[in-house]
């Protein structure tokens, strides 16, 4: 016997939904396989070279206690690994994927 389901989702926006579920499982599985980004300790100056922001602005952060930081005998520490995610964490998604989310909600 054959299930059905009836949707009163249109076929592209069922295809948009599937692809961005399909993206999103690729990439859980393309940052567990590949190796993570070595962790190492920047400097302010590199911090800025990597942010590519000034060092006033990266002062500026860390005065306003928005990245993460380490603080030892007066000198400020960044992590790679930590500001990497730090900037990941500010994407912006796409007019397809708050569609797709959308979609997904009123459905469930």
């Amino acid at each position: 016997m054959h299930d059905f389901i009836l949707s009163p989702l249109s076929l592209k926006d069922l295809e948009i939904l599937i692809f961005n579920q399909v993206r999103k499982a690729l990439t859980e599985i393309h940052e567990v396989t590949n190796d993570p980004v070595k962790d190492e300790l920047l400097t302010i100056e590199a911090a800025a070279t990597l942010l590519s922001v000034t060092v006033p602005t990266v002062y500026g952060y860390v005065h306003q206690r928005a990245i993460p930081c380490m603080k030892r005998r007066g000198r400020l520490y960044f992590s790679k690994v930590e500001l990497l995610a730090w900037v990941k964490s500010a994407r912006r998604s796409t007019v397809d994927e708050i569609k797709a989310n959308a979609i997904a909600s009123l459905i469930r």
